[in-house]
């Protein structure tokens, strides 16, 4: 609809202003510069804009320095095309320089007034575009970097749930792996969170709902921070399980102490999910449960064959603590 009506309204100020019959140049720029969001509409607004001006002045410098042969109108293709990559021009810009200079030294040849129209023409296609996308608000996409933050939160918490599950009871080699390859997708899962954020914020670039739903994205924002390192100590734990794994270590006391601090970590950032699920805690559905996180373990001499193990859960657990606490 957006997309329509830029059409409309760039073709009849063409029509207006130019006394064009047929102003197929606004209606091009309005069709391809319209944006899911305002910022991405500006910048293919200026993309295009400066595309067709740099078509159309390259076309004139040829046209006036070896005519408007047809071989001219080859090569000035071709340069137009080198000059572009040598720029490393957005593709936008990269192939509306030879279309224009392709068009110019074509249908211009004949009519004098073809350039400068066709300038006008996108410049006016480009404003209504950008003028209807402001005019109708773009959504605002905080929802689903939201629910990908929220996700990768509880999927964190799961893993540290399942380390713990593999520190008591005896595991498989294949239990194991498959371990590891679930903490390995926390990967995957990061960077769905991150371009998703990104996506939100450039939704509010330039979008009138900006200043209400800032805070919102502050939120998850703040929380996405705090979970990269979180994955970062979550793979690792799983991975010093994995290559240094036996089937005594459920019976090492500090093992079982380590898999309680695990528990209250894993119950801890279900906490911090809650809270940033429902930033305003006037309304949370249930009532918050207090931090189960207690002071660090003092550790016993571990059997030699453990503490290598032992040595680097326990670090990683510091960490964990450390931001899941926010200290």
């Amino acid at each position: 609809m957006k997309t329509s009506l830029a059409v409309m309204l760039g073709w009849v100020l063409s029509q207006g202003l130019l006394h064009t019959e047929l102003p197929i140049f606004a209606a091009i720029a309005a069709l391809l510069v319209v944006q899911p969001n305002i910022n991405q509409t500006l910048g293919r607004a200026i993309e295009r804009s400066l595309g067709v001006v740099g078509g159309v002045l390259v076309a004139y410098g040829v046209g006036v320095a070896f005519g408007k042969s047809s071989w001219i109108v080859l090569l000035a293709i071709v340069f137009c095309i080198l000059l572009a990559w040598a720029l490393r021009l957005a593709p936008s810009s990269a192939s509306q320089i030879p279309i224009s200079a392709m068009m110019v030294l074509s249908i211009g040849a004949t009519t004098p007034e073809y350039a400068r129209d066709r300038i006008i023409e996108t410049m006016i296609g480009a404003a209504a575009a950008l003028f209807v996308n402001a005019l109708i608000v773009p959504p605002v996409l905080l929802a689903p970097a939201h629910d990908t933050v929220i996700r990768l939160a509880r999927e964190v918490a799961d893993t540290l749930d399942r380390i713990v599950d593999a520190l008591r009871f005896p595991q498989t080699q294949t239990q194991i792996e498959e371990m590891m390859i679930k903490a390995r997708l926390l990967r995957p899962m990061l960077n769905k969170a991150e371009k998703a954020l990104k996506s939100a914020e450039e939704s509010l670039t330039l979008n009138p709902r900006h200043t209400t739903n800032r805070r919102l994205l502050d939120v998850d924002e703040e929380f996405y921070n705090r979970l990269t390192s979180l994955v970062t100590r979550t793979i690792g734990m799983t991975r010093s399980l994995r290559d240094h794994y036996d089937h005594s270590l459920h019976l090492e006391p500090t093992v079982l102490a380590i898999t309680v601090e695990l528990s209250r970590s894993a119950h801890d950032l279900r906490l911090l999910a809650a809270e940033a699920d429902y930033p305003d805690r006037d309304h949370l559905p249930v009532a918050v449960e207090p931090p189960a996180l207690t002071e660090p373990l003092l550790i016993m001499t571990p059997h030699p064959q453990h503490w290598i193990l032992i040595g680097s859960l326990m670090e990683d657990l510091r960490r964990v603590r450390e931001e899941i606490k926010g200290e």
